[in-house]
């Protein structure tokens, strides 16, 4: 039995989201440096896309509501509702007590690798994001360009604020681009080389106004290693779209969820 019923999650509108692509232009442009990250502000009704632009490079994505930084991107419920992978038609889920769509997959260049032979599909939300804990852990050293060290670096430059109030917002993310699966023997987690190419492109429509900081994974294509200076990197480009005024009036933002749990939780 599929646990939630699919066929009733909300989506947008295919005839406006083609009409909202069209009237797209772009209106700011942020690079993200190899094995560092950056962050974008994208209001509600705009959009973004991640371009892989130099070479095969992979990114790991945060994202939060740019008015309350509490609600932020859910890749569990995401993952519930959807599938491991995502693409075109998909929305990315905020956190409780939110349970919104805060951002829809408009476009996805890689769409057409949907599974392969081993099980592996393209932008996961079934991992977490390479952090120097776990590599501490395991490898016993320390690396300082992990995903979750550069997400977190990004945040205290855009945020001002001291790595140990920022540091707790870091969550987990959507693997732009990496290609991933669970082993078939051992139900393992497994990365191989992402089939991206300079060109390709995720293009997300923000659904309520977001905050979003991207790093470009310390993997590059995450075909060979993870987590050192030794693998090729190449920078990604995020771009900022806004849609005609026309087609921006006509747009509705995603509303708060409607569950009022003062009837079935705890007063306080």
């Amino acid at each position: 039995m599929i646990c939630y019923e699919v066929g009733a999650v909300p989506r947008r509108d295919e005839a406006w989201v083609a009409r909202w692509r069209e009237s797209l232009q772009l209106v700011e442009t942020v690079m993200v440096p190899p094995r560092d990250a950056a962050t974008f502000e994208v209001p509600a009704g705009h959009g973004f896309r991640i371009h892989s632009v130099e070479g095969p490079q992979v990114g790991d994505l945060n994202l939060w509501n740019a008015d309350d930084l509490s609600e932020r991107f859910f890749s569990g419920k995401t993952r519930q509702l959807h599938a491991t992978h995502v693409t075109r038609g998909d929305r990315l889920w905020s956190s409780m007590p939110g349970i919104r769509a805060m951002a829809t997959i408009t476009h996805d260049t890689l769409e057409w690798y949907g599974w392969d032979d081993e099980g592996g599909g393209v932008h996961d939300v079934i991992g977490t994001r390479c952090d120097p804990y776990t590599n501490r852990l395991l490898k016993g050293v320390d690396y300082h360009h992990c995903c979750h060290s550069n997400l977190t670096r990004a945040m205290v430059r855009k945020l001002g604020k001291p790595v140990a109030e920022v540091e707790p917002l870091i969550h987990d993310v959507l693997n732009v681009f990496m290609c991933t699966g669970f082993t078939l023997d051992t139900h393992q987690y497994f990365m191989k080389a992402s089939p991206v190419r300079p060109g390709d492109y995720l293009e997300i429509l923000a659904d309520i106004n977001l905050l979003g900081a991207l790093s470009a994974c310390p993997g590059g294509d995450c075909g060979s290693s993870h987590s050192d200076d030794e693998t090729r990197c190449y920078p990604l480009q995020v771009d900022i779209l806004a849609p005609s005024d026309e087609v921006l009036a006509s747009f509705e933002a995603e509303p708060a969820n409607e569950y009022d749990r003062s009837h079935g939780l705890p007063a306080g």
